[in-house]
């Protein structure tokens, strides 16, 4: 008989304590599927659509197709901008041998193709500027050769391409170079701008953007619509097969006011001088002529510049980057007389028969201005103070209209705003009056600060394009026109052109009488006043206008002697004209910086850009402007294409 066992059972045989441990188990294991059916539910219910989407983007891959940029020529079909198709080396950093230094690389590059010291230099200012993982172009233009090498040696070189690529390139190279302006790659500062804009969907697969010129105010006609195919890819990137793709949309070509061969005579006749001249259509407010001086070359922007030749045209004194046509303010002169003239007459300050004593000084409040030329000039009316160029006549003229009359007078003329050209950067300029100088230095407008306005001195700064504005307005009888680049727009896809006509802004009332006595004058100024010198032997009726602005401020009692002061401190020589002056088709404003007297430094320059408008004549053996060989304008451009 087995033994009676009494007492209780040890803790580690409490079934209750198992069946305690299988309940929290099981409360464990429901608890994880409860979590898993939740996660699962809100995963395949609540968020099935955002991550069907994820999948279908994983799966799909937009690859961008780059546009082709519109070209550019001048009225007579000249390209001044155009595309070629070429190979370039490019480098991606991101795909680069894991621990190989950049320099390493390129050295090993340099052992198959030549890479130059400023090749160098530019692409690693462009690697600085580039965006992670883009392609940054080493070399451009390779040849068969160049190419063939590199292909040969790719195996030894992770993160080197070939790449087929557009590039631009601007023919005429220095010619017209601030018209024109350039293209570069898009940097981050652009990326900000367009992505504020909302155009970041216009630029994918596009690498450059217009930065100056034409090429920047007419970016959105010249670049044209990216396109771009979605392709299939498995997980691992491979591609599987194309689901349809959108055809880029070529940029529109640009044809140009601008007469290349007249832009050429007047940038000859500079010479090494610096300054501007424009050329204006009056009846159209065509520009045919836009002229800065010095110029540099386009081509070393577009794809990329060597930062050694920027900082040598950055730094140059001459400033070659500066647009003095639309951006460059000056103090103009003489040539401001004419419009001095026309504000006495309508105001009825004067008549054309009011004459003063010229004696070489005008007194007023104690204070003496003297005329330019020191000598005086005896009894002066108003047609002989425009022909002699009488400063004492014009200091008297602006003590008597006043600023509250000087200042709205000038500004139906354009005088210190903006012209509306359709080029971006142009400048404003100062048509003082009582309210500009209480801001601008917190004084009281006195009675001796419009004397020196009467002859384009002073307060006044304005741009050459504005007195080139004015002349043509002068000249088309105070008929205001937009000055403007871009004749018409073209479509290469369908052939259609698009003419920009511009048309008329406003009329200044003017009486004619007034109009015609003042044109009058300023053709007397090419007769036997003081540009009879370089209008000797003329074919046709000019009406001009001399004017030389001081840089430096000289004291009434000394003399003007330019030995004395250093090149920079000489006066800027200014003219403007118009002709034939009975039916003007052309007005010209020419300023030389630092040129002196007007008749000597600027009015050649008009010269020849009058006479090979008007007759054709010029010194460079270029044919004469079509409107007088009798070929339409763009014909040139309608043959090429024919026979592409």
């Amino acid at each position: 008989m087995a033994p009676e066992i009494t007492g209780y059972l040890p803790k580690a045989h409490d079934p209750n304590r198992f069946y305690r441990r299988i309940v929290v188990m099981l409360l464990f294991v429901v608890l994880l599927f409860a979590v898993l059916i939740g996660r699962l539910t809100y995963l395949q219910l609540l968020k099935s659509s955002d991550y069907a989407a994820r999948a279908e983007s994983n799966r799909k891959v937009v690859i961008p197709s780059t546009t082709t940029r519109g070209t550019v020529r001048d009225r007579n079909g000249e390209l001044l901008a155009k595309n070629y198709w070429a190979y370039a080396l490019e480098i991606r950093v991101a795909d680069m041998a894991r621990g190989k230094k950049l320099d390493d690389l390129l050295d090993e590059i340099s052992e198959i193709v030549d890479i130059t010291p400023g090749e160098r230099r530019r692409f690693k200012r462009l690697k600085e500027e580039a965006r992670r993982f883009e392609s940054v172009p080493l070399l451009t233009r390779l040849t068969n050769e160049q190419v063939a090498q590199v292909i040969a040696n790719r195996w030894r070189l992770p993160g080197v391409n070939i790449m087929p690529r557009i590039f631009r390139e601007y023919p005429q190279k220095s010619t017209a170079s601030h018209l024109i302006g350039y293209i570069g790659r898009i940097s981050r500062s652009d990326i900000e701008r367009i992505e504020s804009e909302g155009l970041a969907e216009s630029y994918q697969g596009i690498h450059q953007i217009g930065k100056v010129g034409i090429e920047r105010s007419y970016e959105d006609i010249l670049r044209g619509e990216p396109g771009h195919e979605m392709i299939e890819v498995t997980a691992g990137g491979r591609r599987v097969r194309s689901l349809g793709s959108i055809d880029a949309e070529p940029g529109k070509d640009l044809e140009l006011c601008l007469d290349l061969n007249l832009q050429r005579v007047a940038e000859n006749a500079f010479g090494t001088d610096t300054g501007a001249a424009i050329a204006i259509e009056p009846k159209t407010g065509e520009i045919l002529a836009f002229v800065s001086m010095p110029t540099y070359d386009p081509n070393n922007f577009p794809n990329g510049i060597d930062p050694d030749v920027w900082k040598q045209l950055s730094g140059a004194p001459e400033k070659p980057l500066l647009n003095r046509a639309a951006r460059g303010l000056y103090p103009i002169g003489s040539t401001y007389k004419p419009f001095m003239a026309l504000a006495g007459l309508e105001t009825g300050v004067i008549t054309p028969y009011t004459t003063i004593n010229d004696t070489g000084v005008f007194e007023y409040h104690n204070h003496r201005f003297r005329d330019a030329s020191g000598t005086p000039k005896g009894k002066v009316d108003l047609f002989r103070s425009i022909v002699i160029s009488s400063d004492v006549y014009y200091y008297w003229l602006a003590s008597q209209i006043g600023i509250d009359r000087i200042h709205p007078f000038m500004q139906q003329w354009g005088f210190g705003q903006k012209t509306g050209i359709d080029i971006i950067g142009e400048q404003t300029g100062t048509l003082p009056d009582r309210e500009w100088k209480r801001k601008r230095f917190r004084q009281f407008w006195f009675p001796g600060d419009t004397i020196n306005l009467g002859i384009g001195q002073g307060y006044n700064q304005f741009t050459l394009l504005q007195l080139a504005n004015a002349v043509a307005t002068l000249a088309n009888r105070g008929v205001v026109m937009t000055p403007h680049l871009v004749r018409r727009v073209i479509d290469r896809e369908t052939g259609l052109s698009t003419a920009l006509y511009q048309d008329p802004v406003r009329t200044i009332p003017l009486a004619w009488d007034h109009l015609d006595l003042v044109t009058r004058a300023m053709t007397e100024v090419t007769r036997t006043g003081t540009a009879r010198k370089p209008f000797e032997g003329v074919k046709y009726p000019v009406a001009g206008k001399t004017g030389t602005a001081q840089v430096i401020t000289i004291a009434q009692e000394d003399r003007y002697d330019k030995t004395k002061i250093s090149r920079e401190h000489h006066d800027h020589g200014l003219f403007i004209a118009f002709a034939p002056a009975n039916d003007p088709k052309i007005a010209v404003a020419v300023l030389k910086e630092n040129g002196g007297f007007g008749a000597l430094a600027a009015a050649p320059i008009a010269r020849e850009m009058l006479d090979y408008w008007i007759t054709g004549e010029n010194r460079l053996g270029l044919p004469a402007p079509s409107h007088l060989s009798h070929v339409p304008p763009g014909t040139a451009q309608r043959r090429q294409g024919a026979a592409k």
